[in-house]
Order: structure tokens, then C-alpha cells, then sequence
């Protein structure tokens, strides 16, 4: 732990006693090791490399193709088996690199016990390998704030990001999604006993907290019902990163500690971080429909293309599978995966 970030815990573990206990402070370690991040390459688990191996970085070949008009921007490339240049390059090292979350509850979040990754999208990423490399656990994970999952594809250091990244118009002039393959809404998670009851004007003036480059902070700058979301100087130096975070659970350790009223994410998250702390609820309704994508370097279509081809399997047992696991109880009610929408 750095002397930057021991005081942060310390404050956070006097502010946070009557907040759900081992689960709060959970989130308090869960902020600070936001603030030391640091890729997950070669760790201690059954997917983790070799010791000793020098995997490399991530796919960075790639033409960059310009997107489609967005239609549909749900609607990816047809399946296939085919190895392209991106699929071969990976073959190649023996290895697929994803980049993930390690802190987000039921999705991606390092188990305390196991002191492995787990969660609906860890299952996803390894379903993937699987489907590229023939081995589960033939698959390096790399931890990458929510700000992060864009640069880390485009830098490189990632082949594939799987991390509750919302498909949408503005993305996919960035980045290559997979077919969908979840349904989420942002929604309000505030205290229980607060007085805010949804995405609606009781959030005027009230201090609210998104993380930077989602898309729940996109849909407070086109409407934000007078509520504070900015932090002075966002984006520079001078960044407090108290409004506008690098990691959404980060928000819910502001929350905690009072720093901030409520956070807006998407309710598939939320959830997670209620079940975390009983203190804590979803308010109001979804307000968004969004649906969830892998996603990887604009231009690597053979690489696309193969993650679809595993998606239609998965689709037919491994996904439902997965839900009852780590979300169902959670996220009740869900039939089953979205459709596959394809160009």
C-alpha cells in the first residue's frame, strides 16, 4: 500500500462502520486498489501464464475501418472460423489477452477466499478462449479502469475487452463489438433513506457520481435534472475524481463515505453493489435500454467474427448457466441472452 492511499483507507474505514460491515470495507479496499492499478498478467490462478512466460502485448494489427451508420449498433459481423491475421497473431502466443474488471461484484471481481477472478464476464472471457485456443484457461487477464477500455484496445495491450462495455453509436466508431450479449439499464442507486426516488428531479442539487467514459455519465450531461456531476477540472491534472471517477465501484465508496448522494450506472452493476451493502438500493426504473459487447480493436474483424462464432454456443446453455451462477439471484427474471443482431 502506498502513503498516498493508506490515509484514504483509514479515513474510509472510520466513515464506513454501520454501512454493511465486511462488505463496505470490501469496497474500501476495493477504492484503493482502483488507485494503484495494475495489470493482471501471471498471477496465481488457473488462468493465469506460465511463470516466467513473456506474453507480450495484446493483438495491436488491425485496419481501421471506418463504422457503419448507426442503424443498429447492435448489429455486428457474421460468425466465422476463419483465422485472420488478429486470430493467428493470438494462436501464435498461445495465449488470449482481456481486459476486465476485478471489482465489480457478480461481473468481475477477485474472489477474497479463492484469490481468483470471477463473475459473469470472467465465464464469458474464458468461453472465449476456449473457442480460440481450445483451453479455458489458455487466457491472461489485465485490469483496466472503466476510462481505460478503449486505450488498452486501441495501445495494444488487450486483444478483447470484457468488462460491461454498452454498445452504442459513439463506440462503435472506436472499437469492433461482438453480437450482444446482455441487457442492462442505467437506474439511480442511492441510500435507502434517502429522499431521491429515481432519474427524476429529485436529483436536483443532489452530488452524483459516474464513472468517466460511461455512458451513465453521457446521459447526465444530456439531462442531468440539476444534479452536481462534474468535478472542477475534469479531464486535467487538477481532477479530483470525486464526481466523475476512473472506476465505477469507486462511486459506491464515495457513496459510503458521504462524498457523494447517489450514483448512476448501469442497474446490472448496481445490483451487484446492493447486494454488497444493504444500506444501499436501486431507485426508480432503468431509464436506457443497453445492451453489453465484447469488444476489440477497430478493424480486427476476423477476431470479431470468431467471438461471435463461440457466442452462438454459448447462447445455447453456457449462458444461462452462467446467470443462474452469478446473477439470477441478484437479477432475477431474465429469460435468457438477447438476439444476435448481424450486418
Amino acid at each position: 500500500m502506498s502513503e498516498d492511499t493508506e490515509p484514504l483507507v483509514r479515513r474510509a474505514a472510520k466513515r464506513l462502520r454501520g454501512w454493511g460491515g465486511v462488505a463496505a470495507m470490501a469496497v474500501a479496499c476495493g477504492l484503493t486498489a482502483s488507485l494503484t492499478l495494475l495489470p493482471l498478467a501471471r498471477e496465481g490462478s488457473s488462468a493465469a501464464a506460465a511463470p516466467g512466460t513473456d506474453t507480450g502485448a495484446g493483438v495491436g494489427a488491425g485496419v481501421q475501418a471506418k463504422a457503419d451508420t448507426c442503424r443498429n449498433p447492435e448489429a455486428s459481423l457474421t460468425p466465422s472460423t476463419e483465422d485472420g491475421p488478429s486470430v493467428r497473431a493470438i494462436k501464435e502466443r498461445g495465449k488470449l489477452i482481456v481486459g476486465v474488471d476485478q471489482s465489480s461484484y457478480r461481473w468481475g471481481y477477485r474472489n477474497p477466499e479463492k484469490g481468483v477472478l470471477e463473475g459473469f464476464d470472467i465465464a464469458l472471457a474464458r468461453a472465449v478462449a476456449k473457442g480460440v485456443l481450445g483451453d479455458e484457461n489458455a487466457v491472461i487477464f489485465r485490469a483496466i479502469p472503466t476510462n481505460q477500455r478503449i486505450a488498452a484496445l486501441d495501445g495494444g495491450k488487450v486483444d478483447l475487452v470484457v468488462r460491461t462495455m454498452t454498445i452504442n453509436c459513439k463506440r462503435i466508431e472506436q472499437v469492433a463489438f461482438s453480437t450482444a450479449y446482455f441487457q442492462a439499464g442505467q437506474q439511480v442507486l442511492a441510500p435507502k433513506r434517502s429522499d431521491i426516488t429515481g432519474y427524476d428531479s429529485s436529483l436536483r442539487g443532489k452530488r452524483v457520481c459516474t464513472a468517466e467514459g460511461s455512458t451513465a455519465h453521457e446521459a447526465l450531461e444530456e439531462n442531468s435534472f440539476g444534479a452536481v456531476f462534474k468535478d472542477e477540472g475534469d479531464g486535467t491534472k487538477d481532477d479530483k475524481d470525486l464526481l466523475t471517477v476512473p472506476n465505477q465501484l469507486d462511486c459506491l465508496a464515495r457513496l459510503q463515505l458521504g462524498e457523494v448522494d447517489a450514483v448512476v450506472t448501469d442497474n446490472a452493476l448496481a445490483a451487484g453493489q446492493a447486494a454488497q451493502d444493504p444500506a444501499v438500493e436501486l431507485k426508480g426504473e432503468p431509464f436506457t435500454k443497453e445492451y453489453y459487447g465484447v469488444a476489440a480493436k477497430l478493424g480486427n474483424d476476423d477476431l470479431v467474427r470468431r467471438v461471435n462464432h463461440v457466442l452462438v454456443g454459448y447462447r445455447q446453455g453456457p449462458w444461462q448457466a452462467a446467470y443462474r451462477q452469478w446473477l439470477e439471484k441478484d437479477l432475477p427474471g431474465i429469460s435468457g441472452p438477447p438476439a444476435p443482431l448481424y450486418k
